[in-house]
């Protein structure tokens, strides 16, 4: 192999590294500018995430019904408001991403869940703090 050949080929295998960087570069980029709009549309609809283990896009997916859900609801009595506000949430998520999501909502709750890798999300909504969480359904032998 002469030497042009070996330039042309450390060439191409530096070409080839720098778009590889350039890549992840902008891969990191988009999830910043997904992690800033998932941030904004919290302020928006006055939302505090607490703990979260999901998606952006299902995260804001959540926040929507749940702003939706307490908006439509207005003067109904607190424990009806959890309720209504909870089952919403579990049916929007099992009809999206399939069973078995559960939610719950109230002031104040006490839990120790074990979900699926990335369905969880623990926030709070006005007076409210909402947990949603999937796991699997197996049948029981």
């Amino acid at each position: 192999m002469d030497v042009d050949s070996c330039i042309h080929i450390q060439d191409n295998v530096v070409k080839k590294e720098q778009e590889e960087q350039r890549k992840k570069s902008m891969a990191v980029m988009r999830m910043k500018a997904v992690d800033v709009n998932i941030a904004a549309l919290a302020a928006v609809l006055r939302v505090k995430v607490k703990m979260a283990a999901m998606p952006p896009l299902m995260q804001a997916q959540a926040f929507r019904c749940a702003r939706k859900t307490l908006d439509a609801m207005d003067r109904k009595p607190a424990k009806s408001s959890s309720f209504r506000l909870a089952l919403a949430l579990k049916q929007e998520f099992d009809e999206c991403y399939g069973p078995a999501w559960h939610c719950i909502a109230g002031r104040s709750f006490g839990s120790f869940v074990t979900h699926s890798f990335g369905g969880f999300l623990y926030f709070s909504l006005d007076n409210l703090s909402i947990l949603l969480f999937k796991t699997t359904v197996q049948l029981v032998q």
